[in-house]
């Protein structure tokens, strides 16, 4: 393994750590407005690195299908989706602004169920970002260094609201501001767990590599659908969101044509 490829696989993790760092400067909650702002900013930039980083790839890998080139891509998308479907179903977790949990019924602290729910949703983060390295390291000619470059520094981008939105409810109930950082941060640790994993079997991974980026691109459809969109269109002013979530998307699509 490069360390390039170390790096990149760190930086959205980075990302997550520096958004938990806000609350070391911002004395009150996060506005609500705010949250769902910069909620829509995480959905769209989530959806566009599924479409550009993750299927697109998938499709022009399977091109030796000929009219059949969407299927390994049909195939791995559905099978994110279901994958995070049942890890929905089964690990305890609370999101922001709900009073109901999630999943199994447990008995655990509303803060340690807030922190799993993000920590849920970074899961297929850190697949995708370990897919496209790995299938980078593999010579794959649909993937290249700066796309590659491209999906770590969007996810990260949408990682420090998601860091700040974690860590500053934690302080409000209760916690010290090392103890908010700390949860947030953590929070994003699963991606480059999983990311590494991922890039160290990645000769596992190549004969199927269309499949594993749909998957991954699957997966993260099924948060912003399930989670993201909700949250940034509750109450007043929803536009915002809206608004924020294009801005994502063009943020994250420029940014992947222009690197890649």
């Amino acid at each position: 393994m490069t360390l390039k490829v170390l790096e990149g696989i760190l930086i959205p993790f980075i990302g997550t750590a520096l958004g938990s760092a806000c609350v070391f400067f911002m004395k009150k909650q996060m506005n609500r407005t705010v949250q769902r702002a910069l909620t829509g900013f995480a959905g769209g930039v989530m959806t566009a690195a599924s479409i550009w980083s993750l299927i697109i790839p998938a499709i022009e890998q399977s091109e030796d299908k000929g009219s059949w080139a969407f299927l390994p891509a049909f195939i791995g998308f559905w099978l994110g989706i279901l994958f995070l479907l049942l890890l929905d179903k089964i690990i305890p977790h609370l999101h922001m602004n709900a009073e109901k949990a999630e999943g199994i019924k447990s008995k655990a602290k509303k803060t340690t169920m807030m922190v799993l729910a993000v920590t849920l949703h970074n899961i297929p983060e850190g697949m995708a970002v370990g897919v496209v390295f790995a299938g980078l390291l593999s010579g794959s000619e649909q993937i290249t260094a700066g796309g590659a470059l491209a999906l770590a520094i969007g996810i990260a981008i949408q990682n420090f609201p998601e860091g700040a939105i974690i860590s500053m409810p934690l302080h409000a109930e209760g916690k010290s501001k090392f103890k908010a950082f700390s949860g947030g941060a953590l929070s994003g640790a699963v991606e480059p767990a999983g990311a590494l994993v991922t890039v160290l079997f990645a000769g596992l991974f190549v004969p199927a590599m269309p499949y594993f980026l749909s998957f991954a691109a699957g997966a993260m459809i099924y948060v912003v659908v399930e989670e993201l969109i909700p949250e940034m269109s509750q109450g007043e002013h929803s536009n915002i969101g809206v608004l924020m979530f294009a801005l994502g998307f063009t943020v994250m699509m420029a940014l992947d044509v222009a690197l890649g």
